[in-house]
């Protein structure tokens, strides 16, 4: 079992950053490779950027590409969204996830585990 808390959402301005920080417990968080995806009200759970078990490799979505960035500290068991340029768009609830295995994913259907979510929301 791997236990995920979200932080860091907030209201912020366009143009506007935020980080977000998902902390974890439990197994070793070094087995996961992780994705951010968020959530918009009445839209499907959508894929923002993931990062491999080691960190060596990142993945982003084209809408988000140039923005955002995604990063680990496997020492602190946290993982990182660095969201830079924000636009009203990106407004949604932001969940991380850990995929056991280390292989990521862009559908969510395949991750094991997932925070509660944090809100992130940019105004115009």
């Amino acid at each position: 079992q791997v236990q995920l808390v979200e932080s860091g959402g907030g209201l912020v301005q366009a143009g506007g950053s935020l980080r977000l920080s998902c902390a974890a417990s439990g197994r070793t968080f070094s087995n996961y490779a992780m994705g951010w995806f968020r959530q918009a009200p009445g839209k499907e759970r959508e894929f923002v950027a993931a990062i491999s078990w080691s960190g060596d490799n990142t993945y982003y979505a084209d809408s988000v590409k140039g923005r955002f960035t995604i990063s680990r500290d496997n020492a602190r068991n946290t993982v990182y969204l660095q969201m830079n340029s924000l636009k009203p768009e990106d407004t949604a609830v932001y969940y991380c996830g850990a995929i056991d295995g280390g292989i990521w994913d862009m559908d969510f259907r395949k991750y094991d585990y997932w925070g509660q979510g944090t809100q992130v929301t940019v105004s115009s």
